[in-house]
């Protein structure tokens, strides 16, 4: 689970009551996409001919540049979520990241699990050592635009306990 039970006002678009910009719910799913997209080879290279994990990234990122309406991107990332259930380890963990991604056009606050499931996945593939998962949250971080930063950092905090505690220092 990686949604809250209160929502976070600045995480909920204007149009739903919220004080979310477009702009920056674009930068959000741009910045989840690419999150998924660093550890998309780990679901690739277990399942080399499912192309739904691949699709889902580039929906958040069509969906961001305005050219995929949200139910298409939502439902790309239920595909991706789909091809992660009968998987175990790193490709799973990848597989959900990308889910997470696309269905950020859906649910602003789905960017920290594209985030969190993505620094499960490197550091279930075991390859890092054990300071991989901190060393993705770090790449992460340095790739926050810096329109959303304090934003995203403040949510990485308050909801670490629901996202695996994959943003402890």
């Amino acid at each position: 689970m990686i949604l809250p039970e209160v929502r976070d006002p600045r995480l909920v678009t204007i149009r739903r009551g919220g004080t979310l910009t477009d702009e920056d719910h674009r930068l959000l799913a741009l910045w989840a996409a690419e999150c998924a997209e660093h550890v998309l080879h780990l679901f690739e290279g277990e399942q080399p001919s499912d192309t739904r994990v691949r699709e889902a990234v580039e929906a958040a990122r069509a969906w961001a540049g305005g050219t995929l309406p949200m139910v298409r991107a939502r439902a790309c990332g239920g595909h991706a979520m789909g091809a992660a259930r009968p998987l175990r380890g790193a490709a799973r963990y990848a597989a959900y990241a990308a889910g997470q991604a696309a269905c950020v056009a859906h649910v602003p606050e789905h960017d920290l699990g594209a985030a969190a499931y993505a620094i499960r996945a490197v550091r279930a593939a075991g390859t890092g050592g054990p300071g991989a998962g901190r060393v993705e949250r770090d790449w992460q971080r340095g790739r926050l635009p810096e329109r959303v930063r304090a934003l995203v950092l403040q949510d990485q905090a308050r909801r670490n306990a629901i996202c695996f505690c994959a943003f402890d220092d």
